[in-house]
């Protein structure tokens, strides 16, 4: 009796207890991936990336925890992790090994900073961090005290604090949430629930211009309204449905990329360019919107934030369903992974991503930790085979697309990557057979025109003698009809 109890037990746990998932070296944590084919159906793929490194409140030294809300890298490998609540940012090193904690700002000589009131110039409610490589400096958008503080990169003490332009236009209030700096030391600034889009300002932090204002996307019915209304009622529709943008980041090129989750946008992820007009490019399978739910436009993803590679290649991170979306320069799909959940490696309320190399460093504020994913043999793949493609390293890149197929053959992006270096190298045939395995009847539709100009250019001669022929005998019909119809005159 007691031993069918136990079995019963042993059963019970099996089947009902939440289960991991561990690589093959028994730590880390394996997402299950997928991608989505030509037809928009979900297909299996190993998952890009996996769980190798949990930062929590164990690694702070001594340091409470009450969330991460936001996240950014230097290259030499530090990592900086925004706790809201805590009015903190904590730095560790790569591996998550505790650096520093920062809450109240000394100056150059490790003195506490006094600000004008004769108070301690301590974070307030901060939200944003963002690291310039070029001056060496860390921004924090210290969103309680409505000022940006700029600390020096080395030792973190304080070189400057922006706060509200006296010559802001607009309605916006000057609560900095998110921030990035470019390579021209111009500040761009994510201000949540501004309808007027991301505020620029020069490197002296005077304001330039609102930036990128994101077009709300429109019904029939509103449609409808819009055409019948006045100048006046249009202006004040545009300010009430512009939606707000949630976080931004820039590419080598210096590009300004931005999210949104809110459900009246019209695109979720953008590339701005300097006018601030959207440039992302979506050549894939799919539009970048995550999750495709043909039904229920209530069940999109919900992007939080944005994180790109030197090389076009972005992650985009979903905080509906604790997804991370990994896209190529051309917005095309590489794989998706991630779930919600309370077991190690898922996500409860994810709040920010970026790159650390080539891992990729991720924040939840509820489960009060940062998640450092290594990419996997199928990722370094797709990363490399990306990198090499966008670099015009085609040899490479057909290595790398070979190299993914064995992992997985079903993955149609390597048909379309093969099919593509194959058309840079003008074999037009070979194109066509690995866009037709890919199911990419645009470029297919490129490289048989291309195919069929080497036709025509192969047999030109055949086809001229063929041209001339049919003339010929067209005007030989002609003077023998005209002959005939003479004689008979």
């Amino acid at each position: 009796m007691k031993k069918k109890s136990l079995l019963i037990l042993l059963v019970f746990l099996l089947v009902f207890l939440p289960t991991r998932v561990y690589a093959a070296d028994g730590k880390s944590y394996d997402y299950d991936g997928y991608t989505y084919n030509y037809w928009w159906n979900a297909v299996e793929s190993p998952a890009a990336f996996q769980l190798d490194t949990v930062i929590d409140e164990a690694d702070m030294g001594g340091i409470k925890v009450q969330g991460f809300n936001d996240v950014a890298t230097s290259e030499d490998g530090h990592i900086f992790l925004v706790d809201t609540l805590e009015s903190r940012v904590n730095i560790t090193d790569q591996n998550g090994s505790f650096i520093k904690s920062l809450k109240v700002i000394r100056d150059a000589d490790n003195k506490i900073v006094i600000d004008e009131s004769g108070a301690q110039l301590v974070f307030n409610a901060p939200e944003g961090v963002f690291y310039q490589e070029k001056n060496k400096e860390l921004y924090i958008a210290d969103t309680g005290a409505e000022r940006i503080v700029v600390l020096d990169g080395s030792d973190y003490t304080l070189k400057r604090v922006i706060k509200k332009p006296e010559n802001m236009a607009g309605v916006s209030e000057f609560r900095p949430s998110k921030i990035v700096v470019d390579s021209a030391d111009r500040i761009y600034v994510v201000v949540q629930s501004s309808y007027e889009g991301i505020i620029e300002l020069n490197p002296d932090g005077t304001f330039s211009r609102y930036f990128g204002v994101n077009s709300p996307s429109v019904n029939f019915l509103d449609y409808f309204w819009k055409s019948i209304s006045s100048d006046r009622q249009k202006e004040q529709m545009k300010k009430t449905f512009a939606p707000a943008f949630n976080n931004v980041a820039l590419d080598s090129d210096g590009f300004v990329y931005a999210v949104t989750f809110d459900a009246a946008a019209e695109h979720m992820v953008f590339r701005l360019n300097s006018g601030g007009k959207n440039v992302l490019r979506e050549e894939g399978n799919t539009f970048v919107i995550g999750d495709i739910h043909k039904m229920n436009r209530n069940e999109q993803s919900q992007f939080v934030d944005v994180a790109v590679k030197d090389y076009g290649t972005y992650a985009v991170l979903d905080k509906y369903k604790g997804r991370i979306f990994l896209y190529d320069f051309d917005g095309q799909l590489l794989n998706a992974f991630g779930s919600l959940g309370k077991t190690k490696g898922s996500f409860s309320m994810p709040t920010g991503i970026t790159w650390s190399g080539d891992n990729l460093v991720v924040t939840d504020s509820a489960l009060k930790c940062a998640y450092i994913l290594k990419p996997t043999d199928f990722g370094k793949a797709a990363l490399q085979a990306s990198k090499s493609y966008y670099y015009g390293d085609w040899d490479e890149a057909l290595v790398q697309f070979d190299n993914i197929l064995k992992l997985n053959a079903n993955y149609e992006v390597a048909y379309v990557g093969i099919g593509k270096n194959y058309l840079m190298k003008d074999d037009y045939k070979k194109a066509m057979y690995y866009f037709k395995l890919g199911n990419n009847r645009e470029f297919y539709s490129k490289a048989y025109n291309g195919h069929r100009g080497e036709v025509l250019q192969d047999n030109f001669g055949i086809i001229a003698v063929i041209f001339l022929a049919f003339i010929s005998l067209i005007l030989y019909t002609e003077v023998r009809y005209h002959k005939k119809e003479s004689g008979h005159k």
